[in-house]
């Protein structure tokens, strides 16, 4: 009897000890990351780490969610997966996926222009009415884009990534024909012409190609004109005599330099074989460097002319799917990666932020010298129209944008068939 008894009292002990083990921490390998890369994830006595999904648009923003996670998932018993997609894939993924009553991804980026369509289709949740409270930090001009109705309404999305065009220029060309940085596009146009044939160098490059690379090199000389796209009815405007008065003159830019695509224009401004362009900050900032100078978008038509708002913006925002099965930490992992503090990491690593007080951090800008070019340029932006309809009116103007300065119809004709298409596709 006693012999039984001592059995029984070491199985008591015995199982007393495997309950006490199996109640310590231990740690579960994650999910490769799209950035090929894997974490340590806490897993408690109170359960497996949740897994949350971002749907991310690809290359160095996957670079930066993936450098500040860490520390989220070590907080929050969380593991964190980046799917990294090419812009139209993403597109297309997430709008499918919100159809589901449980999505695949818990948050979303979205570029700036599909907003509007996103809104309509419900696809993020609303974060006003999940208890997120407005930032004043954030530029103005960011956050507007992820309220609906635009600038006034709930907040849907906050900004990921900053991003809005520059003015870019060759030192080199300007200073050996001593002349300045321009701020207006009559005088844009005068240097053009200026340095335009001499040794073979090209006074201003366009971006004329149909669509959107017209368009968006077009709008800002359009709204420097003192132009509009649609009045606040849905009104077509753009052969306004603002319209037809920046078209000529857009063509002016054009004999005064030439027509090139993307890679061309970055390379013969970079290297002096041209004098100026538009373009985005990625195309000629890398890291800490820069192959142009660069300075924000010329706001008015004559020196002594009317300031408008001219460089247009082209955030990155971020959201929590409606469809999330974790939302409130999806919520909560949105606003982590938006903070100041997460920001200022990211930075670091190519991330670009949308937030005055990092933009104006001294140590920030001591490496990055374009920031407050960024941030004057951002606080001087415009946001294309937000009408989910936008790429098919963007693909209709440009069309006939690219007819006018090709020669094949008139800047009248021209302008006239692209408001008759406009308001086609504008019809309920």
């Amino acid at each position: 009897m006693k012999r039984h008894l001592s059995i029984l009292l070491v199985l008591t002990l015995v199982i007393a000890l495997l309950a006490g083990c199996s109640s310590s921490t231990t740690t579960t390998a994650a999910p490769t990351t799209a950035a090929g890369q894997t974490t340590q994830a806490t897993t408690t006595a109170g359960g497996e780490p949740v897994k949350l999904v971002i749907a991310a648009r690809g290359g160095s923003h996957v670079d930066a969610i993936t450098s500040v996670k860490a520390k989220f998932e070590q907080e929050n018993n969380a593991v964190i997966e980046i799917l990294g997609l090419e812009a139209a894939d993403l597109k297309q993924k997430v709008s499918l996926d919100s159809k589901n009553k449980s999505g695949s991804y818990d948050l979303a980026m979205a570029d700036d222009p599909w907003m509007p369509e996103w809104f309509d289709a419900g696809i993020f949740l609303n974060l006003t009415q999940a208890g997120y409270k407005e930032d004043s930090d954030f530029i103005k001009n960011c956050l507007d884009i992820g309220k609906n109705p635009y600038g006034a309404g709930d907040i849907f999305a906050l900004p990921f990534s900053g991003n809005v065009q520059f003015f870019f220029y060759n030192t080199m060309l300007l200073s050996d024909n001593k002349l300045e940085v321009p701020t207006d596009w009559e005088s844009v146009l005068k240097i053009a012409e200026a340095i335009n044939g001499k040794d073979g160098k090209v006074g201003y490059v366009i971006r004329g190609q149909q669509g959107n690379p017209i368009v968006s090199d077009y709008l800002p000389i359009f709204w420097a004109f003192g132009g509009q796209v649609f009045d606040e009815n849905w009104n077509c405007l753009i052969d306004s005599q603002a319209g037809k008065d920046s078209l000529e003159f857009y063509k002016k830019l054009l004999a005064a330099g030439a027509n090139y695509e993307k890679n061309d224009i970055v390379a013969s401004v970079s290297d002096g074989k041209a004098a100026m362009s538009l373009g985005w900050p990625s195309w000629y900032i890398s890291g800490t460097g820069a192959s142009a100078a660069y300075a924000p978008v010329p706001n008015k038509k004559s020196a002594d002319g009317q300031a408008y708002g001219t460089g247009m913006i082209g955030n990155w925002m971020m959201g929590v799917t409606a469809n999330s099965t974790h939302p409130e930490l999806a919520m909560k992992l949105l606003e982590y990666l938006v903070s100041a503090d997460t920001q200022k990491a990211m930075a670091e690593v190519g991330g670009v932020p949308t937030r005055t007080s990092v933009l104006s951090d001294s140590a920030l800008v001591s490496k990055f010298p374009y920031f407050p070019t960024l941030l004057e340029g951002t606080k001087n932006s415009v946001v294309r129209p937000r009408s989910p309809k936008w790429t098919d009116v963007e693909n209709a103007y440009g069309a006939e944008l690219s007819a006018a300065i090709s020669g094949t119809k008139s800047v009248d004709q021209a302008l006239a068939d692209a408001k008759a298409a406009i308001e086609s596709i504008m019809k309920p």
